[in-house]
């Protein structure tokens, strides 16, 4: 189904009128909360949270108890404690050194800014234990929404935030486990489409390298790459086909296996940036000429011979459009999770239009 802005949403889990009754995204639960619901005053609260002594376990376990069942997280930013402060969102990449992320970043950084509210970035380095590491620090340092590119897939550990107001929205890559909004990019449909580009122009011998299977993305877009080489009716060879780390070294291996042999490849699709750049580097050094196709637009791709013909996803649209949901989420509109996927775009510039070489 297409919005107004030409997106189209794809519904992935039941629908449900809110996550938490009566509780508004942004409406966080207080020591004052657990005082009252303990039935201390805020002085014990606040021995308890920070581990002073002066306290009987009694009254300890009842302070506990208060603080389990409210969801409550301790404010780690003494700034949040002064009147008028300023509102904070958190941002968890996978690499800030990634140009994809560059853009998504900066998209989700106006978003904030036209809303009054400060960004903090982090990076994961696709370690799942550190991404849980720095939302939860996040969390705990009061921040009123989070954008979340995930690392791993079982995201459970962030129910009790969730349910204590942050509003949460993940963004390239779905969540694990639970059920919570995410933007995507129509990663499926794209590598297909650049696939079939490819055999458009005679290849039938044509190699994917791509990340690791576990990731998300790197999943959907061999998804797509085998959808396409089934609908022209072609036999995928597993020699063919290489998923792992985008290490440089992995990727160079893989491509020299796939041009080396008697039948070798005669094009290749790339299944992100840091691929393709490998797999450049790998073509200049051969004299056949081998097409290639790229998931992911790369700096100076036009200016290269020939220029790179890439599957083009909008990291900026990602990253303003998960933003703009976030936001939505704090003013209260309690909207139901949604998965919304975003078009991707062929960019032909010559690379993807050459002819087989035999």
């Amino acid at each position: 189904m297409d919005d107004r802005t030409g997106h189209r949403t794809v519904p992935d889990t039941p629908r449900r009128a809110d996550r938490l009754p009566g509780n508004r995204y942004g409406n966080r639960p207080t020591m004052k909360d657990v005082a009252a619901r303990a039935g201390v005053g805020l002085k014990t609260v606040s021995r308890v949270v920070n581990g002073e002594p002066g306290v009987t376990p009694e009254t300890e376990r009842r302070v506990q108890e208060a603080i389990d069942a409210l969801g409550f997280r301790r404010n780690d930013s003494a700034r949040v404690l002064r009147k008028g402060r300023t509102a904070s969102i958190g941002l968890v990449l996978e690499d800030l050194a990634d140009p994809f992320y560059g853009p998504l970043s900066r998209a989700v950084e106006e978003v904030a800014r036209s809303h009054g509210a400060l960004l903090i970035n982090g990076s994961s380095a696709e370690d799942p234990d550190r991404e849980q590491e720095l939302v939860l620090a996040l969390c705990a340092r009061r921040v009123d929404g989070l954008v979340v590119i995930p690392a791993g897939d079982d995201h459970r550990y962030l129910e009790p935030e969730l349910k204590a107001g942050v509003a949460t929205v993940f963004v390239d890559r779905p969540a694990g486990r639970i059920d919570a909004d995410v933007v995507l990019s129509d990663n499926y449909g794209g590598a297909r489409d650049g696939v079939a580009h490819l055999i458009a122009h005679g290849h039938r011998r044509i190699g994917f390298i791509g990340d690791m299977p576990r990731i998300h993305t790197a999943a959907e877009r061999l998804r797509g790459y085998r959808a396409a080489m089934e609908d022209a009716g072609i036999a995928v060879e597993d020699s063919w086909m290489s998923l792992g780390v985008t290490d440089p070294e992995r990727v160079r291996r893989a491509a020299e296996d796939m041009l080396a042999g008697p039948s070798p490849v005669t094009a290749i699709f790339t299944g992100n940036n840091r691929v393709t750049v490998t797999v450049i580097r790998v073509l200049a050094e051969h004299d056949r000429g081998v097409a290639l196709v790229g998931f992911d637009d790369i700096e100076l791709a036009d200016l290269l011979q020939p220029g790179v013909t890439v599957v083009a996803q909008d990291a900026a649209a990602l990253g303003r459009t998960a933003a703009e949901r976030l936001f939505r989420q704090l003013d209260g509109s309690l909207l139901a999770p949604d998965r919304i996927e975003l078009p991707t775009k062929l960019v032909t510039r010559g690379s993807g239009e050459l002819p087989p070489a035999d």
